[in-house]
């Protein structure tokens, strides 16, 4: 992580570990998450027809339409906490809200500022061309794409390292916990870019840690509900 203070603003990942935590309920966590899965598929599908309505909204008025921009934060967040909850981190035993809305009290939280205006150019190139050598690093950190973090790769297996470890000793690594969070805000900020959310290029730089480093966004966007 580098030493100077990052000026990254547009995304910020907070997390919290809980505890304690049960030794032997990840085990069977892969049954409790199946309805927030099945809402999920649904939530993604939606998440690309409403990134491509986005998609032209920008290109011929430079704005990302508000209500379908809280849509996908809003994805993006109910995404983030099952995967906190489930096997991208197993880092609390609280049971995922059926939500989009921001959910200030569970311990895995995701802000995005609202873009007044977005680059037209960047619209046609960032999302495929600028971003591949990001899809490249977080297709290892996933096991997946840059959409989906719950397949595998590097943070499910840190996630179940941790889990073994607390099975026997009682207690989540924090150090792993750090890692682990560090690997999803990287992941969290390229879904935000390549969805057209910000022009700001994810840093290639891993910000572990629980808290966040990077200041409030000066806008966050309104709650949205199911």
């Amino acid at each position: 992580m580098s030493a100077n203070a990052p000026s990254h603003r547009s995304v910020r990942v907070n997390a919290e570990l809980d505890a304690p935590l049960s030794r032997w309920l990840w085990l069977v966590k892969w049954i409790l998450v199946i309805p927030h899965y099945v809402v999920l598929v649904f939530l993604w599908i939606a998440f690309v027809v409403v990134s491509l309505i986005a998609f032209f909204a920008i290109l011929f008025t430079e704005r990302y339409p508000r209500g379908l921009f809280d849509f996908n934060v809003g994805v993006l967040r109910w995404s983030w906490r099952v995967s906190y909850y489930s096997y991208g981190a197993l880092a609390t035993d609280r049971y995922p809200p059926f939500s989009l809305g921001p959910e200030p009290g569970y311990p895995a939280r995701l802000e995005i500022a609202y873009p007044e205006r977005l680059s037209r150019p960047l619209v046609l190139v960032k999302w495929w061309l600028l971003a591949i050598p990001q899809y490249l690093i977080v297709s290892f950190f996933t096991g997946a794409g840059h959409r989906g973090w719950c397949g595998g790769g590097l943070i499910m297996l840190l996630a179940l390292i941790a889990a073994v470890t607390l099975a026997f000793t009682e207690k989540y690594p924090r150090d792993l916990f750090d890692l682990v969070v560090g690997l999803h805000r990287w992941v969290l900020r390229v879904a935000a870019y390549a969805a057209l959310m910000t022009d700001e290029y994810p840093p290639f730089r891993l910000d572990m840690g629980g808290d966040d480093p990077a200041p409030a966004p000066a806008t966050s966007p309104g709650p949205s509900r199911t």
